[in-house]
């Protein structure tokens, strides 16, 4: 199954935590120092909480679309590709205290959007030593398999 992925950076990680198992009525199926996230089946959605500075609005952070395997990450990235977009992989990438393949590409508002399948549990959120956004390729620097910025998601 797939399913769309919303990323929200929060000030107040256990405050949005109660309130997102409240409107979901589900408890996170991730919770780590300074994340969580949520496996919703009705709607189904991957719910993502980053913690961000305290006092800051929640924001997007990112999109994405879980997908099952590998190969739909590939053929993804294949379509996408043909379809004349720039793309930035990521392979065996510890992002979100997961091992991820990864495609990004960019909206035309700069969102960055990444199609992605979760390969393994990871003990760490990512590469903490790239600057924010969160996992996202710079959108002027996006270029063919080549992210120029990437972190956590």
């Amino acid at each position: 199954m797939s399913r769309v992925q919303l990323a929200l950076r929060v000030a107040d990680l256990d405050a949005s935590v109660a309130f997102y198992s409240k409107l979901f009525a589900a408890e996170p199926a991730k919770r780590r120092p300074g994340y969580a996230n949520f496996a919703i089946t009705q709607p189904p959605l991957k719910l993502v909480l980053i913690e961000g500075a305290p006092g800051e609005p929640t924001r997007m952070d990112h999109l994405g679309v879980e997908v099952e395997t590998t190969s739909e990450v590939s053929a993804a990235t294949a379509r996408l590709a043909a379809a004349g977009l720039p793309t930035a992989t990521e392979e065996d990438t510890a992002c979100c205290y997961a091992v991820q393949d990864k495609v990004w590409v960019t909206g035309p508002g700069t969102e960055p959007w990444e199609v992605y399948v979760v390969k393994a549990d990871s003990d760490t959120m990512g590469d903490d030593t790239i600057p924010a956004p969160c996992c996202a390729p710079v959108a002027s620097q996006a270029s063919v398999d080549t992210p120029q910025q990437a972190a956590c998601c």
